[in-house]
């Protein structure tokens, strides 16, 4: 597959054919996986390898930490103004859709536990060299800007509850955190205390996975228990006849809504990069993936049915709809808890956002993508200093100077496009006798065959989604979705399954085929200029690629730690 870092063409032979042919064949390099011995051995002698701290408890909680912040107390009521009490089954088909992606991450990271990299190390794996990279791009940008975003969400949090003691007041200007003062038309938008907290929360990163995880479990633990209670005490206060009509504007807003509330999951793939981390990765990363979205899926309801039974569905607020509900009866302790509840779920959100962005950029450095500093890890605190650093310059940057929120409707094209991609390694790694047969044409044209079914799977998901929009012909969705079922039977038929070591995903091709279908379903829905920054975004990382990456890649050089499956009595 080409290990080797092959050096920059010379002038004399830097033709456009040659420069072109080493391009594919740079693209197209996997990253090889050794055996479970060069596993231990890498794992254990490495003086740039983190450390395993994180058990079973740290895991999920990591996960619940990522996937629930102040949405909860939010977006359940936006959702419900529309969708009505059906909103529950909004988020149940959501959070439904959300457990056969983490089953599909859970397989890859059960098979692929050695060390760090995610969706950008499956892909790697399963595909080829530019297909990771590309999903890089799209996710650090995501990453990047969702931080700035959440920073300056929570920074606003924090004024709230300040003011809740009269020497505040009115007495903190909007430059520090309500919002922002802004200059040159709005182009500059200064707020200090959004680089302040990610400071914080940076100094915690960098002085260990353990003391992170600590701060993580806490405000993770009381975000959990301020939401019991909030669903506890309105449970008190629900009138089952505001429960009727359950779906007052039919089903459609109900799968509508369902569109929306798929992105309060998204986080729960921040397990799968704990992987050098993680105590028992094989056992502990699939337990934590799933346990910690089922955690969040049941939350979710539990919210729905209080909030929709509390007050009428066209009652409810636009800004803070549970918190009023709560005022409107009286009990406005409720509403500062959840206050609280939202800096706590910022807060946690924040961190394990900042903590997996470093983890990335630490693989990418191993992978030579990025300058060696991002590769190197702190001999005695076990993190990746360097790029934990850079991520918080950035987000920082980002977060004290420009109103990111304006931004958010082109957030999420990273997340379906992990999602997607992952689902495709499912099948990808799972094809019968990959390595033995690569120089075989009848391997050759099978492989191709199914990476041609998974295309035509996630194209017929974009224009069902677009037809669903658009509110098209019900035959064009039927169309769609027929291709689809016709791919993925020839995905069954044509194509023969290995099973792999550790977790597996069932159903498999048909889940991780429902998978990407669903996930550019939504890709469908997202705001039009998010196509357009996934579009742009994909052609200047090519070029970044094509001009840096390509001569710079070390997949199988022995002078970096190599991404192996990890054997199954060294995790036990």
């Amino acid at each position: 597959m080409g290990g080797q870092k092959t050096p920059p063409p010379s002038s004399s032979s830097s033709s456009s054919p040659s420069w072109f042919s080493h391009f594919c064949s740079s693209a197209l390099r996997t990253k090889p996986i050794n055996s479970p011995l060069d596993t231990i051995l890498v794992s254990r002698n490495s003086t740039d390898a983190l450390v395993r701290r994180l058990g079973l408890l740290d895991l999920i909680l990591l996960g619940v930490g990522a996937s629930i912040g102040a949405g909860i107390f939010v977006v359940t009521g936006t959702v419900a103004r529309d969708a009505g009490p059906g909103v529950t089954f909004s988020f149940i088909l959501a959070g439904l859709s959300c457990v056969l992606n983490a089953l599909c991450y859970a397989e890859l990271a059960s098979r692929l536990p050695a060390v760090v990299g995610g969706a950008y190390l499956y892909a790697y794996s399963a595909f080829n060299e530019l297909t990771a990279f590309l999903v890089f791009g799209q996710l650090m940008i995501d990453y990047h800007i969702g931080a700035a975003s959440i920073a300056r969400s929570l920074a606003s949090y924090v004024v709230t509850i300040l003011e809740m003691f009269p020497v505040f007041k009115d007495n903190i200007p909007s430059w520090i955190g309500h919002g922002g003062e802004e200059f040159f038309g709005g182009t500059l938008s200064i707020n200090l205390l959004a680089p302040f907290l990610l400071a914080l929360l940076t100094v915690i990163l960098c002085l260990g996975v353990g003391e992170s995880s600590i701060v993580n479990s806490f405000m993770t633990v009381l975000k959990v228990i301020i939401v019991i209670i909030v669903i506890f005490v309105g449970a008190f206060e629900v009138d089952v006849s505001n429960w009727s009509p359950f779906a007052p504007h039919g089903v459609k807003e109900i799968l509508t809504g369902a569109t929306v509330v798929f992105f309060a999951y998204v986080g729960f793939d921040a397990v799968a990069n704990s992987a050098e981390e993680s105590r028992r990765p094989q056992r502990d990363l699939p337990l934590g993936i799933i346990g910690s979205l089922v955690i969040c899926i049941a939350l979710y309801i539990g919210v729905c049915l209080v909030l929709t039974g509390m007050v009428p569905y066209y009652l409810l607020g636009e800004d803070a709809p549970l918190a009023e509900a709560f005022t409107s009866k009286g009990l406005k302790y409720v509403s500062i808890l959840i206050s609280i509840g939202a800096v706590a779920g910022l807060t946690t959100t924040l961190l394990v956002g900042l903590y997996v962005q470093s983890r990335l950029y630490l693989g990418l450095g191993r992978d030579g993508f990025l300058p060696s500093l991002f590769s190197k890890v702190h001999p005695t605190r076990h993190t990746p200093i360097h790029s934990q650093v850079w991520v918080g310059i950035v987000a920082g940057t980002l977060g004290g100077l420009f109103n990111v929120h304006v931004l958010s409707h082109i957030l999420s094209v990273g997340a379906l496009t992990g999602y997607s991609v992952v689902s495709a390694c499912v099948l990808a790694l799972r094809w019968k006798d990959k390595t033995a047969s690569q120089f075989s044409s009848r391997w050759t044209s099978a492989w191709r065959e199914g990476v041609l079914c998974i295309v035509t799977v996630a194209c017929c998901g974009f224009a069902a989604g677009l037809f669903y929009r658009f509110s098209a012909s019900f035959i064009f969705l039927v169309v769609a979705v027929v291709i689809a079922i016709l791919a993925t039977a020839a995905l069954c038929c044509r194509q023969t399954y290995t099973n792999p070591p550790g977790f597996s995903c069932p159903g498999v091709p048909i889940v991780p085929a429902v998978c990407v279908f669903f996930n550019m379903f939504l890709f469908a829905q997202l705001h039009h200029e998010a196509w357009v920054r996934f579009v742009v975004l994909s052609i200047i990382m090519v070029a970044i690629y094509a001009f840096y990456g390509q001569y710079h890649a070390k997949p199988g050089s022995d002078e970096s730690i190599i991404y192996q499956r990890a054997p199954t009595e060294a995790t036990r």
